[in-house]
């Protein structure tokens, strides 16, 4: 067993994997959950006009999985954002133009994925950013963690007018990590 983390001798508290289940049980049933991924769009900071929900099916080792998709057409998530709303207990949202944020506690997404299924991955584009995040259960549970890891990888647009494409790639430490499971 591994030493536990400390700060100047004092042990920090860590979030066990079973975290995501249990407190995916805030939800009674699949609709206050989707409610809550909705209102993530909703926020002001988002500025979505409009959420596409759909359901499909995946092929996985086999097996046919239904697969739900949110999307919307907001601003889109930079890495800071990304860490920020798949990390427990950050919300550093605010009113825009007198209207407020409805969520506060960041707990929302992380509660209504996990209701709804064991794994969420999270694609985004914002102004600078393309970011890929992934809040999992199955691969934390594949790679037998001990606590919440939460891989995320980004890439920076390039700022040339005319050049499309990546100039760099930040995270590229989590691939090694995913690539183990």
């Amino acid at each position: 067993m591994a030493a536990a983390k400390t700060d100047r001798g004092i042990p920090l508290s860590t979030l066990s994997i079973q975290h995501l289940h249990t407190n995916s049980t805030r939800h009674t049933g699949p609709f206050s959950a989707i409610a809550e991924l909705i209102d993530n769009a909703y926020d002001p900071d988002v500025n979505a006009k409009q959420i596409w929900i759909d359901k499909t099916q995946i092929n996985n080792k086999g097996k046919d999985i239904e697969c739900l998709t949110f999307r919307d057409d907001g601003n889109g998530l930079s890495r800071d954002l990304m860490y920020q709303m798949l990390s427990f207990g950050i919300s550093k949202k605010k009113a825009v133009n007198g209207k407020l944020p409805i969520g506060m506690y960041g707990n929302g997404f992380k509660s209504g994925s996990m209701r709804l299924g064991k794994d969420a991955i999270v694609l985004s584009k914002s102004k600078n950013d393309l970011c890929v995040g992934m809040l999992s259960q199955s691969y934390l549970e594949e790679i037998e963690a001990k606590q919440i890891a939460v891989p995320i990888i980004s890439f920076y647009k390039k700022e040339a007018a005319n050049v499309k494409g990546v100039s760099s790639v930040q995270g590229a430490e989590n691939i090694g990590y995913i690539c183990q499971a």
